[in-house]
């Protein structure tokens, strides 16, 4: 028999001063919006052989909104990707230790992609850069990396906070 918990089995969120449901929430708009958009592509492209050139556009961004706010999430609740073979067998407290290094390098992370795609994202509005597909200002898409960034940050923050606290482990 296995000491190793069900991977499948229902796991409780942790208390978070900001609930994950907004994340959830946002998740699942953007998911069904990409479907929305994508099923009327194919059903246009089908019926009429033209494809809806802007459905391609738009699910892209959706895409790197699911992403982010996915890691959000998973970040929150502990269940980012780890290499568990490196402390699963270690003490409860080496455990804890090495989950608070983890969100550290997340946080160091994502304090990056948020002040490069900041920047990424004044110089696309500065200098006018517009989407390729429909000619929408492309920092309107780009500006969503910083600020989906600071959410994984501040949710890296809160699982510190409450590892720091002994809340989690």
């Amino acid at each position: 028999m296995s000491a190793e918990p069900d991977p499948t089995a229902e796991r409780i969120n942790p208390r978070t001063r900001v609930p994950l449901r907004i994340e959830e929430v946002l998740v699942a708009a953007a998911m069904g919006a990409m479907v929305l958009i994508t099923s009327a592509n194919v059903v246009t492209r089908y019926l009429t052989n033209v494809s809806l050139a802007f459905t391609e556009e738009y699910s892209v961004a959706l895409m790197v909104v699911v992403a982010l706010l996915g890691t959000a999430i998973a970040t929150a609740t502990g269940r980012h990707i780890r290499i568990g073979v490196l402390v699963d067998g270690r003490s409860p407290r080496v455990r804890r230790v090495a989950e608070g290094i983890a969100m550290v390098l997340t946080i160091i992370c994502f304090a990056l992609l948020a002040w490069y795609g900041t920047l990424l994202a004044y110089d696309e509005y500065r200098f006018e850069v517009l989407s390729n597909g429909l000619g929408h200002p492309n920092w309107l898409y780009t500006g969503w990396l910083p600020l989906l960034s600071v959410v994984v940050m501040a949710r890296a923050a809160g699982r510190l906070m409450r590892l720091l606290q002994g809340e989690e482990g």
